[in-house]
């Protein structure tokens, strides 16, 4: 089967179009933005990328069908040649995904504002030795799995990013409606995603959809100190379990420790008790993990979730760019994080504060997000930012796009954050100015640590920044 992919360079759409491509099928596609790291993935596949839209090339491909990504809107000129002719069947990815790749399997659907290519990420990884057979689907690029994406078999588990995004200019439901969850997990719900939602209650309401969907023999797994998940309507069709630091959750965590290189906390489940030890640092991480743990013992058949083999969460290395160090020297540390929603960013900071005791930190931010660059959430960003010792705001992606009524202002951004905030109009001027700050703070002899968040390139500034105070340079 010959299928074109809109939209190719996505991390979701080049993931299944490798895992389609390993199937069998003459995979092509085309994208805007050409970008890595998913350029070197499909090139590495063997799948040819077009730059841009053309319906003379579309008609040469002759595509037995076409895959529209959730960033392809009406007025491109190859969607408008599809609806006017419809020359070749479309649909869209989430739908492609339900229907051909999950189908009558039993899937492990993650879900949740924040966390879902970790935990999908961990339940893989554990599904995967538990079954080698085990498929999964996940937004990132994990250290620990051959590919963010691998077809497995259809008598296995099938684990899955869940996005509560919505799935295409054609179908404004939320992508994880299409998968088909025997297994649930909700790590969390805030509000997000403000260019498709109204508010919070909107957020909960395609929430309560998924919940319904849930097959009775499956189980949902919810973060039980969530006040928005405890909300949701009940659910007496199938089973919940809650997962958490609070006294009234079924899989229990406590002890939480946090080093450095790595972290340890319990878990507790039917009067068993487990220490897990591993290099992922954040109780939102040990939480991310005591989710997937769950999620993988229900659909693996444990009764337990402890009586699972845990011994290789120890060398689990996590997912790039989910605070990945990629500097680390006696006085400068720099660490690339995807982190674009408050509450994600502000648990990164207390996290990095804890384990690089006496570092200063310096946070650079790129507002990169459709909802990161909008005013909403400008407040929030303030609070959550403020945890650094210094921050630097970067310039708004694509800021020419976007209604001046809804942007955020970065320049009032930094206002509200005070004096050790500082908003930019260049990437390199940013880059230019913290690269400054920080050589003055380690000849003053202080220690610094630099996070940068981004869920985009930020210019690649972060890995310029490394390699100015890289070892071999200084």
């Amino acid at each position: 089967m010959k299928i074109y992919f809109m939209g190719i360079c996505g991390t979701a759409m080049g993931n299944i179009a490798v895992m389609l491509k390993s199937a069998g099928h003459e995979i092509c596609g085309s994208d805007t933005g050409v970008y890595e790291p998913m350029k070197s993935v499909l090139e590495n596949a063997g799948i040819e990328i077009c730059e841009g839209w053309n319906v003379e090339r579309l008609k040469k491909i002759k595509p037995d069908l076409v895959v529209v990504g959730n960033v392809i809107s009406r007025m491109n000129v190859e969607i408008e040649w599809l609806l006017k002719t419809r020359a070749f069947e479309f649909t869209s990815l989430a739908e492609l995904i339900g229907s051909r790749v999950i189908g009558s399997r039993a899937s492990l659907v993650v879900s949740g504002t924040h966390g879902k290519t970790t935990t999908t990420t961990i339940s893989a990884y554990l599904l995967s030795r538990q079954n080698p057979k085990t498929g999964w689907m996940i937004g990132g690029v994990p250290k620990d799995l051959p590919s963010g994406s691998n077809l497995g078999s259809e008598d296995a588990p099938f684990a899955i990013e869940g996005d509560e995004y919505d799935t295409a200019f054609f179908d404004k439901r939320s992508k994880f409606i299409h998968y088909r969850p025997r297994v649930l997990l909700i790590n969390n719900i805030e509000f997000d995603h403000a260019d498709i939602y109204r508010d919070l209650t909107d957020v909960k309401r395609t929430f309560t959809h998924v919940r319904r969907i849930v097959s009775g023999d499956g189980l949902i797994v919810e973060n039980g100190d969530d006040a928005n998940i405890a909300s949701l309507e009940k659910t007496p069709w199938v089973r919940r379990v809650k997962v958490g630091f609070g006294d009234g959750c079924d899989l229990k965590i406590s002890d939480f420790k946090e080093e450095r290189f790595g972290s340890s906390f319990k878990l507790s489940f039917g009067g068993k008790s487990k220490i897990i030890e591993w290099s992922l640092q954040g109780e939102f991480n040990a939480r991310n993990a005591a989710m997937a743990i769950m999620g993988v013992a229900a659909i693996s058949g444990f009764e337990n979730p402890l009586d699972l083999d845990l011994e290789a969460l120890k060398s689990f290395g996590g997912v790039k760019r989910r605070q990945e160090v990629i500097l680390d020297t006696q006085n400068v540390v720099a660490v690339e994080d995807f982190g674009h929603h408050p509450t994600a960013i502000a648990g990164t900071i207390k996290s990095l504060r804890e384990r690089f005791a006496g570092f200063e930190i310096y946070a650079a931010f790129e507002p990169r997000s459709n909802t990161a660059k909008m005013n909403i959430f400008e407040d929030e960003f303030a609070r959550s930012l403020s945890g650094a010792d210094k921050v630097y705001i970067a310039h708004i992606h694509n800021v020419e796009k976007m209604d001046e009524k809804k942007r955020m202002e970065t320049s009032r951004l930094a206002q509200k954050g005070g004096e050790k905030f500082t908003a930019f109009a260049s990437n390199e001027k940013l880059l230019e100015t913290l690269s400054c700050d920080v050589d003055c703070a380690v000849k003053s002899g202080k220690k610094v640590l630099c996070a940068f968040f981004s869920n985009g390139s930020f210019d690649g500034v972060h890995k310029k920044f490394a390699s100015l105070f890289s070892e071999e340079r200084r």
